[in-house]
């Protein structure tokens, strides 16, 4: 029985903590909004992530690109947008110095991502467009700087430049995949020519005005990028247009694949276990031979003694299946619960469709690996088997 325990707790393990962690992803993601449009610099299948996404470097996506669909009448249902760029390095407080990642992007930022500032205000376009030296911290690296002294008209350094701090965001959290609370925001042309030194942006998100128009504003923001990148077919895009929709249905799919590969692996468990069990039947059966010689003599058929011993095999294998269950809803109930105290928004899933198949499969072993000690066991001559000694 070990053996299927083991295995059908490793598969009721492998689903729940999957199905946990994919709901944790998907809410990461959903937690964005229904209505974010999505741009990558390159190309990419309907159904795969663009190879930006892989961490691959694509210089194709300007700053220009995003200023053409702001331009008024190009996108009617287009509400704010930003394009992105990102760098690590430290900055300094005077004598406190954090490591932190800054994000460069528009004044518009704030409105595509629905954030807000706890304290002083976001920097404008206009101090956009003069390359302004001006910074937003995020909470925890405000705290981190200042503790609780004001920030708001400090100056700061990041890679040796000084900026003067405008703004501190309000505690958010870990949201879409990324902590605000630790970053600090300049200005997209400041972090390109001053910071980085390159002339693209690593992502631009569009906010639509409501989740039914984000189809039509996903293509036209295709048509825009292939008029300005003089692309004449589709397979030739040097971009990718994402919705957050897109997104959740690669990302589910790709989960659901990996969850299902894990527990294939854990099912082979269930094999060595099946191996086992067949094993352990063929001694009982060796050990039991007169018995069935004497049940043969009185009467009983080649068929009744198969049945005993396949009636046999496969209450152990459901009995270990149970036993599994409940060890397996066990110990993902518990890595629900430190997950959850560690502050994921974690759920705890344990199907009726994963009871049902791991009882099914218990089942099954029993049976298959039932079935040859069985018909061994039934293909014992009476005579034989009452004179075995």
């Amino acid at each position: 029985m070990l053996g299927i325990i083991i295995g059908i707790t490793s598969v009721i393990v492998v689903m729940a903590v999957g199905a946990g962690a994919q709901s944790l992803l998907i809410g990461q993601i959903t937690s964005a909004g229904s209505n974010l449009v999505s741009i990558l610099p390159g190309g990419s299948e309907d159904n795969g992530p663009p190879a930006a996404a892989m961490g691959i470097v694509i210089t194709t996506l300007k700053k220009a690109d995003i200023d053409a669909l702001r331009v008024p009448g190009v996108m009617p249902h287009l509400v704010a947008a930003t394009g992105y760029v990102k760098g690590v390095d430290t900055v300094r407080a005077g004598e406190k110095i954090e490591d932190v990642t800054f994000t460069g992007v528009e004044a518009q930022f704030p409105v595509v991502e629905d954030v807000r500032i706890g304290e002083g205000r976001f920097f404008d376009e206009t101090e956009e467009k003069n390359n302004a030296r001006v910074i937003v911290l995020g909470s925890q690296v405000k705290q981190d700087l200042f503790n609780d002294a004001p920030a708001v008209g400090e100056m700061v350094k990041l890679k040796r430049e000084s900026f003067k701090v405008v703004g501190v965001m309000e505690p958010r959290g870990e949201r879409a995949f990324q902590n605000y609370d630790t970053q600090v925001f300049v200005t997209l042309v400041t972090a390109q020519k001053v910071l980085l030194g390159i002339n693209h942006i690593s992502l631009a998100r569009l906010k639509i005005d409501s989740a039914e128009n984000v189809d039509e504003a996903q293509e036209l923001v295709k048509s825009v990028l292939r008029a300005r990148h003089n692309i004449t077919k589709k397979d030739q895009d040097d971009f990718s247009v994402r919705s957050q929709l897109d997104a959740l249905r690669i990302f589910t799919t790709a989960t659901d694949a990996l969850k299902l590969f894990l527990a294939a692996i854990a099912a082979l468990a269930l094999l060595v276990g099946g191996i086992g069990i067949m094993n352990i039947m063929l001694i009982a059966v060796q050990e039991r031979i007169k018995e069935i010689g004497l049940k043969k003599a009185v009467g009983a058929t080649n068929r009744a003694i198969m049945q005993q011993f396949l009636i046999e095999t496969v209450v152990i294998t459901i009995a270990a299946g149970m036993i599994g269950i409940v060890l397996g809803a066990g110990i993902s109930g518990v890595v629900a619960l430190v997950a959850r105290g560690l502050g994921y928004q974690w759920q705890y899933i344990i199907s009726w469709n994963s009871i049902i198949a791991a009882l099914g499969m218990s089942a099954a072993i029993g049976l298959i690996f039932g079935l040859y000690p069985a018909r061994h066991a039934a293909r014992l001559e009476p005579v034989e088997a009452l004179r075995y000694e």
